[in-house]
């Protein structure tokens, strides 16, 4: 794919919000699909629905946004989330196509960014380049397609 570098144009924080719902969505229907007899069996008692949540399903969910953030970051240039919402990713120094290790960096860093309140995206707003924790620590832009 050819980057026309002379047209890139920073993403708003509205489409990555959009492109974020969509993939928390998508990655909240597998977990539930996966572990669907588990949810089903104590859905009648709610301190057994909480503990499942917290206890058996946190490391998984975690283990499966950060796969799929990294796959799809890496491989397309953007998750499903980022394809509808008509924006990718891209490597901030050479405005290229990300590394893997690059996509796997960034994806960690929206976990510690959702674990904390937020507060790593929330930083997205006061910089020019639109930059969230996870955009610094995967050297990343994310931008219009």
């Amino acid at each position: 794919m050819q980057n026309n570098t002379n047209n890139l144009q920073l993403a708003s924080m509205r489409s990555r919000a959009f492109a974020y719902v969509i993939d928390d969505l998508l990655v909240t229907l597998i977990i539930m699909i996966i572990f669907w007899e588990n949810i089903y069996a104590v859905s009648n008692d709610p301190d057994a629905l909480m503990y499942l949540m917290k206890a058996e399903l946190v490391m998984p969910l975690i283990v499966l946004k950060v796969i799929y953030h990294t796959f799809f970051v890496w491989y397309y240039g953007a998750t499903i989330g980022k394809i509808v919402a008509k924006i990718r990713v891209i490597d901030a120094s050479h405005w290229g196509r990300v590394t893997i290790f690059s996509s796997f960096l960034r994806a960690v860093g929206r976990i510690f960014s959702e674990m904390f309140f937020y507060v790593g995206f929330l930083i997205g707003f006061f910089n020019d380049g639109r930059k969230t924790f996870h955009d610094i620590t995967g050297k990343t832009l994310v931008v219009n397609v």
